[in-house]
């Protein structure tokens, strides 16, 4: 073989490798592991992060999570009076603002607990709204009554915020305070049906036919509730007890807030045990706390006949389950569902809400904004004869029904009169047969 024969063959040897070399597959990469999806983790107890009272931040809620979305979520402030664990009325709205997290896909609730003026002295509600509204909240809820200005002065401000604000009646157009916001609305629960059931257990259960109720502050709130309560107990007393009406005590002290603030309110334990010393041995307590229900506990560890009514929070009963008669309780969740639902499909408008329970079953958390839990206190047959009672209130019985007089002896309905709703939400006193303040002094 000549030098030329073999340099081709050489040539035709590298275009061949060349070739092969170009059509062979791409080398494929080492695989690499999947991202891992966070799993869903139960709602924490406490907040990840302490709310201090010098900036106030928002905290967001350690609600379950939801799998990553393309969309940003909906983010909805909420603004609480107490404490968001006070086993009271601010942990039932916490626990509703949890309940949308894990129940309406991708929604985060901010909060800011303690809004009141001794936590947070020089410092409004509407100014923490706005903070709110800075770190993304879409809708801001005002939980509370003593709330009201800051409610009005932030939707005022702020017209393209949608603004709950739980109590009131600014959005009411019957109402007395009525002002046009198209942003602000009003909700509240019939809890008048929640005190009647709570004033019945009371009168079942009482010996010494003395009843003691702790009460917060007195405005056209706190006025109605006592009063609903008393004609619970009293229709109880006389139709299932069938005992004079004459022989039945209400005594109402009143505090001076929604909790104790040492210094400036009266202290509710110190008014539970004034009650329990002088014979009154069933306690309903009006307050955001448990003070009337932990002093009850005590009374009856230490061989006292003596039980109370809770208030607020459905598992209130918790903290003296066998002194507990039941809880008379809020249930915030379809509220919040029915606000956020409405912002998030652009429907949300000026409303006010008095909403009834859901008289098919009052502790359906889904559906009733009022229920009563019973409460170990209570006993089978008392259960029973309740049971009987609400049964009565779900088919129409009416207790606003006349005669019924003021405190001061003054008609409120006349024989036959029912009251109307306008009549039930302004009550200026208490009626007749209770003893206390109708009024501040």
């Amino acid at each position: 073989m000549n030098k030329k024969t073999a340099w081709q063959i050489i040539v035709l040897l590298l275009i061949a490798t060349l070739v092969l070399a170009a059509c062979a597959p791409a080398a494929t990469p080492e695989p690499t592991q999947a991202p891992v999806q966070q799993q869903p983790t139960e709602a924490a107890a406490a907040p990840a992060t302490a709310v201090t009272a010098t900036d106030a931040p928002a905290t967001a809620a350690p609600a379950t999570m939801v799998p990553e979305s393309s969309a940003a979520p909906f983010t909805f402030g909420l603004l609480m009076v107490g404490p968001y664990n006070d086993h009271g009325w601010s942990e039932a709205h916490y626990q509703a603002g949890l309940y949308v997290e894990q129940n309406l896909p991708n929604t985060k609730m901010l909060y800011i607990d303690k809004v009141n003026p001794a936590d947070r002295p020089g410092t409004t509600p509407d100014q923490l709204a706005s903070d709110l509204v800075s770190k993304g909240a879409q809708l801001i809820i005002f939980n509370s009554d003593d709330m009201k200005d800051s409610a009005l002065e932030f939707a005022k401000n702020n017209p393209d915020v949608p603004v709950l604000h739980i109590s009131g009646d600014s959005a009411w157009k019957e109402g007395q305070n009525y002002q046009n916001l198209p942003n602000l609305s009003n909700y509240m629960p019939q809890m008048e049906f929640g005190e009647m059931i709570g004033g019945c257990s009371a009168a079942l259960s009482t010996q010494t036919g003395k009843l003691g109720f702790v009460g917060p502050l007195i405005n056209d709130e706190t006025r109605r509730y006592a009063n609903a309560f008393y004609l619970g107990a009293r229709y109880c007393w006389t139709n299932y007890r069938q005992k004079d009406p004459a022989e039945l005590q209400m005594n109402v002290t009143w505090i001076g807030y929604w909790f104790n603030i040492p210094g400036v309110t009266s202290d509710p334990s110190q008014v539970s045990d004034v009650f329990l010393s002088s014979g009154y041995d069933v306690l309903a307590s009006g307050l955001d706390t448990t003070e009337a229900l932990v002093e009850t506990g005590k009374a009856a560890a230490n061989g006292q006949q003596a039980w109370s009514v809770a208030y607020d929070y459905e598992d209130a009963c918790s903290v003296a389950p066998d002194a507990c008669l039941g809880v008379r309780y809020f249930n915030w969740r379809p509220a919040y569902m029915e606000a956020i639902q409405a912002v998030q499909a652009g429907t949300f408008k000026s409303y006010w809400e008095f909403a009834a329970p859901d008289w098919t079953n009052i502790n359906n958390i889904d559906t009733s904004p009022v229920g009563f839990k019973k409460g170990n206190g209570l006993g089978a047959e008392n259960s029973a004869t309740l049971d009987k009672f609400i049964a009565e209130l779900a088919g129409g019985l009416n207790l606003y029904t006349g005669p019924l007089n003021w405190q001061d002896g003054t008609p409120f309905l006349k024989e036959g009169e029912k009251a109307t709703e306008v009549q039930i939400w302004y009550e200026p006193q208490l009626l007749e047969g209770i003893e206390g303040q109708s009024v501040s002094q």
